[in-house]
């Protein structure tokens, strides 16, 4: 099942993640309809704070795009992305590693239409829980470190705007303006109508 995506002015989307205690089926239902959502956006990753839970989950999956995947190394041994792919991260926590940065153009399901230019580190690690609560320990770089990034910030409440150049976004400003309007219009309709 499909899920709502949260728009830029929800205020869930700036809302830091509560961490996940509880491994149950519900969790694994949710991730599961987080990943068919992520899918019917075309998106390759989705936080849950982009379809209205202030969790600290996120799904990704780049395995469609695999010829652009760094070597993905897990639990400190070299595996295939269709290993990895899809992945649901529960309970992140990020280290970036070392080796420098990238400005790569990024989207975001939560904010359609517009794009822009974003610097990242290249490699990251990343300490996470799968659905059964066990624990695992990621590094990879390329696209898939800079989805985990993007990812992750969704859960911190962090939004890719708040890492564009300030100068771009000044230019951005009328789309977000807009988008903004719209949100808080639609929220608005949405409690009329089930007031």
């Amino acid at each position: 099942m499909s899920l709502p995506i949260s728009q830029y002015g929800e205020p869930v989307l700036r809302q830091r993640g509560a961490p996940i205690k509880s491994f149950d089926p519900a969790l694994a239902a949710f991730a599961r309809d987080m990943l068919a959502t992520m899918i019917e956006g075309e998106g390759i990753g989705l936080a849950a704070q982009q379809v209205g839970q202030a969790v600290r989950l996120f799904v990704a999956d780049l395995l469609s795009r695999t010829s652009e995947a760094e070597p993905i190394r897990l639990d400190g041994k070299i595996i295939p992305p269709a290993l990895l792919f899809p992945l649901t991260v529960v309970n992140p926590e990020v280290e970036y590693l070392p080796g420098g940065t990238k400005t790569v153009e990024e989207g975001c399901l939560s904010f359609p239409g517009i794009r822009g230019d974003i610097s990242r580190p290249l490699a990251v690690k990343l300490r996470y829980q799968d659905l059964s609560g066990q624990p695992h320990v990621l590094e990879t770089s390329g696209l898939l470190a800079r989805v985990i990034q993007h990812e992750f910030d969704h859960v911190e409440g962090v939004l890719f705007i708040d890492r564009m150049d300030s100068s771009y976004l000044e230019s951005l400003e009328p789309k977000l303006k807009k988008l903004k309007r719209d949100t808080r219009a639609a929220l608005k309709s949405l409690k009329t109508k089930k007031a």
